[in-house]
């Protein structure tokens, strides 16, 4: 059996489970969020901001984010060991792909860690 030095110790099959739970769970929020403008016309600030503290879509929208990172890394991770390796071959390949995989960690863990900044930091009224 051949392992990749990037796959730490996955399978494909995980990849693809990771992906479609992942996608069931923002195709759930995008149809609640688009259901919820829907069914509130009138919507308010106030309303929107309820909304949005309440434990149950804070828990969601985190749910939510942490499937996006995933599915994002996932996708990335097969289009740069597709793409950046067919078209290089040698340690120069992988050099380049271990640089844009660095560079994917490092810009989806800052937006993971804004979005949970949002969704739990201190809020401040005025």
């Amino acid at each position: 059996m051949v392992t990749t030095v990037t796959s730490l110790g996955r399978s494909g099959l995980s990849d693809w489970l990771i992906q479609r739970v992942s996608a069931f769970v923002m195709t759930a929020y995008l149809i609640f969020i688009v259901g919820y403008l829907v069914m509130n016309p009138e919507l308010t600030y106030a309303q929107w901001a309820q909304l949005n503290q309440a434990l149950p879509m804070r828990m969601f929208s985190l749910l939510t984010i942490l499937s996006i990172a995933a599915h994002a890394w996932i996708g990335m991770w097969c289009v740069l060991t597709d793409y950046v390796t067919v078209r290089l071959v040698g340690p120069k390949a992988t050099a380049i792909r271990i640089v844009f995989q660095l560079g994917m960690i490092a810009i989806t863990l800052l937006y993971v860690i804004w979005a949970i900044d949002i969704l739990w930091g201190i809020q401040v009224n005025g």
